[in-house]
């Protein structure tokens, strides 16, 4: 238990919580009518569950939504936002009765389904199924390591950095095998502060899910090494009674269990009290219409000739929920400002780490390569990176799913994230820790990362091969929707990586991900690039980056000596890494766009050109988006619009490079999957070389004289 938390048991439960409970299932069915789509039937069903948890037992502040000792809540069952909606606006964090006659309608506070930054109170973008209850798990994490950042010392359920972690889940969420995936690691994490009430109602889209769904899930969850109860509002089948006072005591159960994450099974039927499709896949996802709208109205013992409607008494009542909390609240800020006193370092960390900010000097620790015709993977590169700034940064932490070595996002001597008794002999660690092992849970990987970024304070990192950001896509997209600064580390980018063939060599995935909106892709070209990336996606804290690096050794590149060109234009998206200009004409013949590991190739491809007396420009692009970001002058700068002649060169489809190199450019790229082989024979035979540049170079250049004429 949390010595600042509100008490549930015994339960205080009076006729104003009564009718509040009546007058949401009400307004769910009048939203949904109104609008004409929507979710009404958890909504309906789940509203004294709800209610409770706002009401009664998290600790929250509608006042400030952003109180670093709040609980969080996470609605996974994003589809039923109005499970949502309807306590934001009981409890005042700024909806109104209009808000909610306004669901699901252009520029309203309650879209489709909820969305961070777009609604107070809302706490993550939730509607694909499992995401929300996947990066509750994050949100778990976060609390635990921020704890011991800031608090370590002191004892359990005494320290303003304890909360709780609720979540309201459905069938949908347990079904989709991304919360499998975070539910294990946080079963093996056991992380005490997180509850998750699961909507068992046995109904979905198809009806009723005895069609595809029959597992033992509370089994399952206890063999995940959870805490389980069920609460069954159905009393076996026999009837139907909302108990708030079972489910009260289930809540209370799973607070005192401090060593397990829990897991609560609450057994209703969708749509209760509504007449005619209570229990059906008919009020899951549409309008009740008129009549039966009417009809559960009256079953609740309410006008069925008034819509949105609530008594004034009943929303004083739920109005003050911040004031019957006031005694915890206050109690709560003893203990804060009691910390802040006696740690004042502590205090300063935490007012930056909400603040969002770096600390002064901290890009004097970011290491600097020597040039080197031999070089070193970026992926080495990016470990060196992380161990020089793991003093500097605390707040940075991560780790990958089970490929800590080819990854490289270990930093050197950091314990590991994990219950001391789930320490090994190469990972030793402690529930403080700083290094993350997600196993080999990429999709759940990706959700907890995002989880973290949520909950406030830390930046982290996960990463994986880049083949297999397409087990992780959806939360990646989700983090570009939120516009939350998560960041993917993704290596062994490119058939570079060799021997292991073509299941592991990504094709399409630079493309696949330069698609998405909101999201970096960052694919440095030598080491000195990849820590001034790093550099870059750190000061940035408005959208997610995807870091993408090599397996194998690439060239670090003199910096600001024989024509080279400093790697801080890394920060700008594209530079010219090396140029050459035509003495008639003042400019270069061709430009030549590499990224990555390819950039090598475009700087021997200019020198082969040289020779024949063609001027080349070497263009390093490490990232797409951050210069589509710069004004048109330094975009003019980098890339004339009068030199027509252009070629990339990337080591995978050529799809969106006709942007860059327009109509006379050529592409030099890989359209097909690759082989198993080592790295040299695979771009010599797929015609990946600085031949192969120069060849389209020659191409490009005539077709952009024939263009003029």
């Amino acid at each position: 238990m949390n010595a600042f938390d509100p008490a549930v048991a015994p339960l205080e439960w009076n006729d104003l919580d009564d009718r509040a409970v009546k007058t949401i299932k009400a307004l769910a069915a009048d939203a949904v009518q109104k609008v004409g789509n929507g979710h009404p039937g958890t909504a309906i069903s789940l509203a004294p569950a709800a209610y409770l948890l706002f009401q009664k037992a998290m600790r929250h502040d509608p006042a400030d939504p952003h109180w670093v000792g709040r609980d969080r809540f996470v609605l996974s069952a994003g589809h039923s936002s109005l499970t949502l909606y309807l306590q934001l606006f009981l409890a005042g964090y700024g909806l109104e009765m209009d808000d909610i006659a306004a669901l699901r309608t252009w520029g309203s506070k309650t879209p489709g389904h909820p969305e961070y930054k777009h609604t107070d109170g809302v706490e993550i973008t939730t509607g694909p199924l499992g995401q929300g209850l996947a990066s509750a798990v994050g949100m778990a994490f976060a609390s635990r390591r921020e704890r011991g950042l800031l608090d370590p010392d002191t004892a359990p359920g005494e320290s303003p950095f304890d909360h709780h972690v609720y979540v309201v889940a459905s069938d949908g969420d347990l079904q989709e095998g991304v919360t499998s995936e975070a539910s294990s690691l946080a079963g093996h994490q056991k992380l005490g502060n997180l509850v998750v009430i699961w909507d068992d109602n046995k109904i979905s889209i198809e009806d009723d899910t005895d069609i595809s769904f029959t597992e033992d899930v509370l089994a399952r969850y206890e063999a995940y090494g959870w805490h389980t109860q069920r609460v069954d509002w159905t009393v076996g089948g026999t009837g139907y009674a909302e108990d708030v006072d079972a489910l009260a005591a289930a809540l209370d159960a799973a607070k005192a269990e401090t060593g397990k994450p829990s897991f609560i099974a609450l057994r209703t039927i969708i749509g209760w009290p509504s007449p005619t499709k209570q229990n059906t896949g008919g009020i899951h996802g549409s309008a009740m219409g008129v009549d039966e709208v009417a009809g559960l109205k009256k079953e609740l013992g309410l006008d069925p000739e008034v819509s949105f409607h609530i008594d004034d008494d009943v929303l004083a009542h739920t109005r003050a929920v911040a004031k019957r909390q006031s005694a915890e609240r206050a109690a709560w800020d003893r203990s804060y400002d009691a910390w802040r006193t006696a740690s004042p370092e502590g205090a300063a960390l935490l007012d930056r780490l909400v603040s969002r900010t770096l600390p002064a000097g901290w890009t004097d620790e970011l290491p600097v390569f020597e040039a080197s015709e031999k070089g070193v993977a970026t992926r080495a590169a990016s470990g060196k990176v992380l161990n020089a700034l793991a003093d500097v940064l605390p707040e940075l932490w991560g780790g990958s799913a089970d490929l800590a070595g080819s990854n490289n996002t270990t930093m050197d001597g950091q314990p590991s994230f994990i219950p001391v008794e789930h320490s090994t002999k190469k990972f030793p660690g402690h529930e403080y820790g700083r290094t993350l092992h997600f196993g080999i849970r990429e999709h759940g990987m990706g959700s907890i990362l995002n989880g973290i970024v949520l909950h406030g304070l830390t930046r982290p990192y996960g990463g994986t091969f880049l083949q297999f950001s397409d087990y992780m896509r959806a939360s990646v997209r989700i983090a570009a929707l939120m516009e939350i600064p998560t960041t993917f580390v993704w290596t062994h980018d490119s058939i570079g990586l060799g021997e292991d063939g073509p299941t592991h060599q990504p094709v399409e995935h630079l493309a696949a991900l330069r698609a998405i909106p909101n999201l970096d892709i960052v694919r440095p070209a030598d080491a000195n690039e990849t820590a001034w990336a790093w550099r870059g996606i750190l000061e940035n804290t408005s959208n997610p980056a995807g870091l993408v690096l090599t397996r194998q050794n690439v060239p670090t590149f003199p910096r600001d000596v024989d024509g080279f060109a400093s790697a801080e234009g890394t920060l700008k998206g594209a530079y010219t890494l090396v140029d050459g200009s035509n003495d008639e004409t003042g400019v270069p013949d061709v430009v030549l766009v590499g990224t990555g590991s390819e950039v090598q190739l475009a700087v021997e491809a200019r020198e082969l050109l040289a020779a024949e007396g063609v001027a080349a420009r070497v263009v390093s692009m490490p990232s797409r988006e951050w210069f589509d970001r710069q004004d048109a002058a330094y975009r003019e700068q980098v890339l004339p619009a009068g030199v027509k002649a252009r070629v990339s060169v990337e080591a995978g489809v050529a799809q969106g490079w006709r942007d860059v190199v327009g109509d006379a450019g050529r592409s030099v790229s890989l359209e097909h999957y690759g082989a198993s082989a080592d790295y040299q024979t695979l771009y010599r035979e797929y015609g990946i070389t600085a031949e192969a540049v120069a060849a389209a170079a020659r191409e490009s250049i005539a077709a952009a004289a024939d263009a003029r004429g």
